[in-house]
C-alpha cells in the first residue's frame, strides 16, 4: 500500500473513532429513527459513556448495533466509545448513558521523525519492536531466536505491511526453539496487540523479553525458568493495525482491527473502521455472541472463520509449537491432565483474567477447575477479577484463547490489563510513564507465575495454587 493510501486509511480510522462506530445495517429496525446528524464539532471529539445495563443480553444488543463497546466493565455498567451524538442514540435505544470523559481528536498525521521509533511519549512502533527482537537475539545468541511465521494482510497483498514475527527465549540447548510440537521443554506463549489500539499490551511483551534475557544468571526465578521452559512472544499480532495507531503520533488513532478492507472499503467515511476484528475471526464457535456481520463495526467477524492471514499464520505457529492433545470435539471434553503448555493473550483495559469458554459462560470446559484456579491466582497477584468472559465482562466468540484451547487443548487465558487503583492509567492510551511505574510491576509476577506452571497447568487446583506473596 502506498504511503498516501495508508495515510488515508489512518485518517479514516480517526474519523471512525470520532464517529464512534455509528450504527450500521444490523438492528436496522431499531435504529431506523436514530438521529444521525454529525458535523466537524462532533467528529473531532471522542466521548466515553458509562452505560448501565439491566439484562445479560444488553451487551450483545450494543455490539450488534455497531457501538464501540470497550473492554471494560464496572458492576452492571458497560462503557461505549463515541462522539457527542452517541448519547442521544443510546437513549433512543432505551439506555441511560452518562459522560465519563471527553477528548479532542485531531486529524491523523504521518509518523513523527523520531529515530527511536516511538510515539505518544514512548510507545514503540512495529519497526521498533522488530528491531528490538533482532537486537536481543544478536546480543544473546544463547538465549533468543527470532522466527518469521507469516505476513500481514498489507504485505501479502503487496501494499507495504510487515512480516509476522515471534521470538523464542530460553537458555538454548540442542533442539530448543524449533518449530516442532514435541519439544523437550514445556512452552509458555505470550502475545499482544491483536487489538492494535491496546498499546499497553505491546509494552508488557517488550519488558518480558528484556526481563528474561537481562536477568538470566542474576535472578534465581528467571534463571530457573529459562533453564527449564521455552518462552515464546509475539509482541505485535496485528502490525498493520499498529501502524495506523502510531500514525496519530501523540494522539494515537484508536484502530482496533486489521487493515483488510476487502469488505467495507468505505468504512470511515460515514462511521466505523475498516478491517476485521482478529479476536472475533478465529475458527472456533465463530459467528456467535459478541460479533457483528457488518464490516464497519468494531467486532466485525470477517467473511468467514479464519479468513484473515494474521490469524491463519498465528494458528499455524501454534500448531507447530503444541501438539493437539484435546482429542474430543465436545465443549466439555477435557485436555489430558498431563498436558503441557500455556498461552496468554494480552488485552486492555478491563482489569480481568479470563479463560475459556469465552463464547458462552454457561458452558464450561472439561478443565474448568484448573483454568479457574490458575486465573484466580493470576487475579490475586494483579488485583484483577477472574472468570469466564460472560461471567464478569461479556460473551465474545471467535477469540484466540478459545481457539488454542479448542483445537490444541492448550491452557489459555486473556489478561485484560487495567488500572484497578485509580492511578490515572486507564484507557487504551494511558500516559507512557504508567508502563514502568504501574503496569510492569503488576504484570511481571503474574507472568512468572504463569510460565512456572506451563509444565503441568491442569494439575493446578484451588488448593495447590500458592497464595499471593
Amino acid at each position: 500500500m502506498s504511503r498516501k493510501r495508508l495515510a488515508g486509511i489512518a485518517a479514516g480510522a480517526v474519523v471512525a473513532v470520532a464517529a464512534a462506530t455509528l450504527p450500521q445495517a444490523s438492528l436496522a429496525v431499531a435504529r431506523s429513527n436514530l438521529p444521525q446528524t454529525t458535523n466537524e464539532a462532533t467528529q473531532d471529539t471522542v466521548v466515553v459513556y458509562r452505560v448501565p445495563t439491566h439484562r445479560p443480553q444488553d451487551a450483545q444488543t450494543l455490539m450488534r448495533a455497531g457501538y464501540d463497546l470497550m473492554e471494560h466493565r464496572q458492576g452492571n455498567d458497560l462503557f461505549v466509545l463515541g462522539d457527542r451524538t452517541t448519547g442521544g442514540q443510546l437513549r433512543h435505544l432505551g439506555f441511560a448513558p452518562t459522560v465519563v470523559k471527553t477528548a479532542k481528536r485531531p486529524a491523523a498525521r504521518q509518523l513523527p521523525g523520531d529515530s527511536s521509533g516511538t510515539y505518544d511519549g514512548g510507545y514503540h512502533t512495529v519497526d521498533a519492536n522488530y528491531a528490538h527482537m533482532d537486537q536481543v537475539a544478536s546480543q544473546h545468541p544463547d538465549l533468543a531466536t527470532v522466527v518469521t511465521y507469516g505476513q500481514s494482510w498489507l504485505k501479502q497483498n503487496g501494499m507495504g505491511g510487515h512480516d509476522l514475527k515471534a521470538i523464542c527465549v530460553t537458555k538454548k540447548q540442542q533442539g530448543d526453539c524449533q518449530l516442532n510440537p514435541n519439544s523437550t521443554k514445556p512452552r509458555f506463549f505470550l502475545m499482544s496487540q491483536i487489538h492494535a489500539r491496546e498499546i499497553t499490551t505491546g509494552e508488557v511483551s517488550w519488558r518480558w523479553i528484556d526481563e528474561l534475557t537481562n536477568d538470566y544468571g542474576k535472578d534465581p526465578d528467571i534463571t530457573k525458568l529459562m533453564d527449564t521452559t521455552e518462552m515464546w512472544v509475539v509482541p505485535i499480532a496485528n502490525p498493520d493495525g499498529v501502524d495506523m495507531v502510531a500514525q496519530g503520533g501523540d494522539n494515537p488513532v484508536l484502530q482496533r482491527k486489521n487493515a483488510d478492507d476487502s469488505n467495507g472499503s468505505s468504512c470511515g467515511q460515514g462511521g466505523g473502521q475498516i478491517g476485521v476484528d482478529l479476536n472475533r475471526n478465529a475458527g472456533t464457535h465463530w459467528g456467535g455472541a459478541g460479533t457483528s456481520d457488518q464490516p464497519c463495526d468494531e467486532v466485525y467477524l470477517g467473511p468467514a472463520a479464519d479468513s484473515e492471514v494474521e490469524n491463519t499464520a498465528l494458528e499455524g505457529l501454534f500448531r507447530q509449537l503444541y501438539p493437539a492433545v484435546r482429542t474430543g470435539t465436545g465443549d466439555s471434553d477435557p485436555a489430558p491432565a498431563d498436558a503441557r503448555g500455556m498461552m496468554i493473550t494480552l488485552h486492555s483495559d478491563a482489569s480481568m483474567v479470563l479463560f475459556p469458554w469465552e463464547f458462552d459462560s454457561t458452558v464450561h470446559t472439561g478443565n474448568d477447575a484448573a483454568l479457574r484456579a490458575l486465573a484466580g491466582q493470576m487475579g490475586s497477584i494483579t488485583g484483577y477479577q477472574s472468570g469466564q468472559a460472560g461471567e464478569i465482562l461479556y460473551n465474545a466468540s471467535g477469540g484466540t484463547d478459545d481457539w488454542t484451547y479448542d483445537k490444541l487443548g492448550l491452557a489459555s487465558f486473556t489478561i485484560e490489563i487495567g488500572d484497578v487503583d485509580n492511578r490515572g492509567c486507564d484507557g487504551f492510551t494511558p500516559p507512557y510513564s504508567c508502563q514502568d511505574s504501574y503496569f510492569w510491576p503488576k504484570m511481571k509476577p503474574a507472568l512468572v507465575y504463569a510460565a512456572q506452571h506451563a509444565a503441568a497447568p491442569y494439575q493446578t487446583t484451588a488448593s495447590t495454587a500458592p497464595r499471593k506473596r
